[in-house]
């Protein structure tokens, strides 16, 4: 077994295609209407879905926003340094929601940025993650 993707809704497909791969990096690996169900799914990552996992943003028509309920929690990025990734995510746009720094009573060092939906994305050093 291995772990394909995970699924968001979203509210702007486009807006969320556009923060996912023009801030965060990633490409947009395919996207696809479903007229009959209404709905358009788009799927994006680092790599391939045969090698990677990847988030699917699922866009239901006629639905511009989702209430994100208490038990989400966040998507987890590792980058290489988490005070460059966020002047770099802050520059193109993104919302650091959380300031680079130490994690509290831990050692590992982190950040977190927020998606145009609200989704919360944890950035993490490769060094230690506690």
């Amino acid at each position: 077994m291995r772990l394909l993707h995970t699924m968001l809704r979203v509210g702007d497909m486009d807006k969320s295609i556009a923060f996912y791969t023009e801030v965060l990096g990633m490409t947009l690996l395919r996207r696809k209407d479903y007229p009959e169900g209404q709905f358009t799914l788009a799927f994006v990552g680092y790599g391939d879905e045969a090698h990677n996992s990847v988030i699917e943003l699922t866009h239901n028509w006629g639905v511009e926003s989702y209430d994100l309920g208490s038990g989400y929690g966040h998507i987890a990025l590792e980058v290489a340094d988490v005070y460059k990734a966020c002047e770099d995510i802050r520059a193109r746009g993104g919302k650091i929601t959380r300031e680079p720094g130490p994690m509290k009573h831990g050692s590992s060092i982190l950040a977190f940025v927020e998606d145009p939906d609200g989704y919360k994305i944890e950035l993490l050093s490769p060094s230690r993650k506690d």
